[in-house]
């Protein structure tokens, strides 16, 4: 019975070993929460894509939520030159709270954002 004791917390023992091993995943996967806003930020291939999956389906089309119309430059460039777009997307007082009913968007995609607002909205 002794030995069957002692066989047995030795498996258990090797094994309690095996399973304390763990990666970092900070190491591993170095770049799995940064956030790039030094990369050129283009119109098509970065802002269009969040307003695709944030902002289009409400406010796109011909009758647009709360006739605020999206989905062509020139009126998407209107937005970012009046303040609207920031104020919306940061959920700033005095400013309807975008996306409505969904998640702030994340700071890296309203950092994206910025950068195009600040760089005069080029239709790049």
């Amino acid at each position: 019975m002794k030995k069957i004791l002692l066989i047995t917390g030795t498996i258990i023992l090797i094994f309690s070993f095996g399973s304390c091993y763990y990666d970092k995943a900070e190491l591993l996967y170095p770049n799995i929460n940064s956030c790039d806003t030094v990369t050129s930020i283009t119109y098509t291939k970065v802002i269009v894509p969040i307003f695709q999956q944030n902002c289009y389906s409400c406010h796109g089309g011909n009758s647009p939520s709360g006739v605020i119309a999206m989905g062509t430059y020139a009126n998407d460039k209107v937005l970012a030159t009046n303040g609207k777009l920031m104020g919306s997307i940061n959920h700033t007082a005095g400013f309807s709270a975008m996306p409505q009913g969904a998640a702030k968007l994340s700071d890296c995609n309203i950092a994206k954002i910025r950068k195009w607002v600040q760089a005069g909205s080029p239709n790049n």
